[in-house]
């Protein structure tokens, strides 16, 4: 379809044609997303001639035609000129039906048809794009505060209406994550954590039998639709976005408490997929991983349902949930930067505040060694797969294993080691300056676990480099004459010195303290250290 044919019609203003070649176009290119930029201009133009339709009293089926090319076009940055001004903005505003603090908007009426809904439809559809793609969209958005108006929506309104509800929300988590500003203002203005605890509420019928308390869900009901499914997600990560956001007065730490309750109701829920169920809890952790560490006791606090006694009588089956997740994340091989690290900071971070998380995954994941005949590594078990990520390329990822192991072993260094061996822990070792031994900063109750017997009889084979029994290797020195090993080592020391002078690599030692320095400055600290203690005796 020439787009001058349709420049044409929308020139002549016959409504039905226009609605015809538009019809015709959409079709053609729905699955478009990469355009010509011979056409870049006529597009402009096309952008200019739909706004000019719609603001004229057009039928609603024609108004979602409209808007139906709009958001195909609104796919390239490039034509997005007419929109982006505060007229385009309002023109679409006023077709979404969204209330500004500073206009009249007429609500959508739950009996309109269903041309109406989804015209309301296309046009969030089409301001989800042009705000995504447009930094001009976004000044203008906060100039008409357009974010005000979505939450105002949201408050007024209990619409079962599926899409509207979805891209209203999806349209608010735009305007939250790319302008950090609106944050605080959507907070402080409209109550945005009370509005989007209350939509969560609704979204999955929860009922409060206590403070920071849900009535369980039932093991035979039916998994959540789809579509409550798609809400959730949305309004979980507004959440996620507005809880960047400092919150310090007691008012506050009690609206976060009630979302770590909902949290822990969704960590309990099972949604029509397993890939569902899994999305929703992932963006239920990143929303954990934001709140103070203080409110996390609200996942353990809730009555026991056949729960853990032995791990001071708290009810651990939310924690349970996030062990599966990290695992099956740990499992899928990839994309661990985004996927695995929130849950290993938020266990992480859960266990170093609160005793009993802290025990119960140390049961889980670094249960009383007894075979230590195979590298920590090696396996497949929780504790042998933190291992291998402990030396994985990503830093984060590594850095992150290594510091949920750490925790679990109470920040103790001997502990570590028992577990991973000095050759996956060294890289925390080193970042924490604790090479020598010793603990961290946090102070940790007194020590409850104890070596099996089948650990203390293996322990003084332990290689614990390696942290496990290796077979004995021959000694290649057992054949060298007194001359021949001189020569070895003198040849070795050569090549290090080498390979020192061209600066590829630079031997370290290890300070008094445990940290690294460069092997002069290591070797002189300790030669002087023992000069003093010399002296003084």
């Amino acid at each position: 379809m020439a787009l001058s044919h349709i420049l044409t019609q929308i020139d002549s203003g016959n409504e039905e044609e226009i609605e015809r070649r538009l019809h015709e176009y959409n079709r053609e290119n729905s699955k478009t997303f990469a355009f010509d930029c011979k056409e870049e201009d006529a597009r402009i133009k096309l952008c200019q001639g739909l706004l000019t339709v719609l603001r004229r009293p057009v039928q609603p089926q024609c108004q979602s035609t409209c808007l139906e090319t709009m958001r195909i076009l609104s796919r390239d940055k490039r034509v997005l000129g007419p929109v982006v001004t505060s007229e385009g903005i309002l023109t679409l505003v006023g077709l979404a039906r969204i209330p500004l603090p500073d206009a009249e908007v007429k609500p959508l009426d739950e009996a309109k048809s269903a041309v109406e809904e989804r015209v309301v439809v296309e046009a969030l559809k089409c301001l989800c794009n042009v705000v995504f793609n447009s930094v001009a969209a976004q000044q203008v958005g906060e100039d008409v505060r357009l974010a005000q108006g979505l939450c105002a929506y949201l408050h007024s309104s209990s619409s079962t209406r599926h899409e509207v509800g979805l891209f209203s929300l999806r349209l608010l988590f735009l305007l939250t994550a790319l302008r950090p500003d609106v944050r605080g203002v959507v907070c402080k203005e409209m109550g945005a954590v009370g509005l989007l605890t209350g939509v969560l509420e609704r979204l999955l019928d929860v009922h409060w039998v206590g403070p920071y308390e849900v009535t369980p869900p039932d093991p035979q009901a039916p998994p959540v639709p789809n579509e409550k499914s798609e809400q959730v997600m949305e309004a979980l990560k507004v959440l996620f976005n507005i809880t960047m956001s400092d919150f310090s007065d007691e008012d506050n730490y009690h609206q976060l408490r009630l979302i770590a309750a909902i949290m822990r109701h969704i960590l309990m829920l099972r949604a029509q997929t397993e890939e569902k169920t899994e999305e929703t809890h992932s963006h239920a952790i990143n929303l954990l991983s934001n709140l103070p560490v203080c409110c996390l006791d609200v996942l353990i606090d809730v009555p026991l349902q056949g729960g853990l006694e032995k791990y001071g009588g708290k009810n651990m089956d939310a924690v349970q949930v996030l062990v599966d997740f990290m695992e099956k994340r740990i499992d899928k091989g990839s994309n661990y930067k985004e996927g695995l690290t929130p849950v290993l900071s938020l266990m992480t971070e859960g266990s170093r505040y609160h005793r009993e998380i802290r025990r119960y995954l140390k049961a889980k994941v670094l249960p009383p060694l007894k075979d230590v005949k195979v590298r920590p590594e090696v396996g497949t078990t929780v504790r042998n797969k933190l291992v291998r990520l402990m030396t994985h390329v990503d830093m984060g990822v590594k850095q992150g294993a290594a510091e949920f192991l750490f925790v679990l072993c109470k920040e103790s260094v001997d502990n570590l080691l028992k577990y991973t061996g000095y050759g996956n822990a060294a890289g925390l070792l080193v970042a924490r300056g604790l090479l020598a031994g010793g603990r961290g900063e946090t102070e940790y109750s007194a020590d409850e676990d104890s070596d099996t017997e089948e650990y203390k009889a293996a322990k003084p084979f332990v290689n614990p480099i390696t942290g496990h029994i290796e077979e004995p290797m021959p000694n290649p020195l057992e054949d060298m004459t007194e001359e021949q090993k001189e020569y070895e080592a003198q040849k070795l020391a050569n090549m290090i010195g080498e390979l020192s002078r061209q600066q590829l690599i630079r031997p370290m030692g290890v300070r008094k303290d445990g940290s690294l320095a460069p092997l002069e400055e290591a070797l002189h600290q300790c030669s002087v250290a023992d000069s003093s203690e010399s002296d003084s005796d």
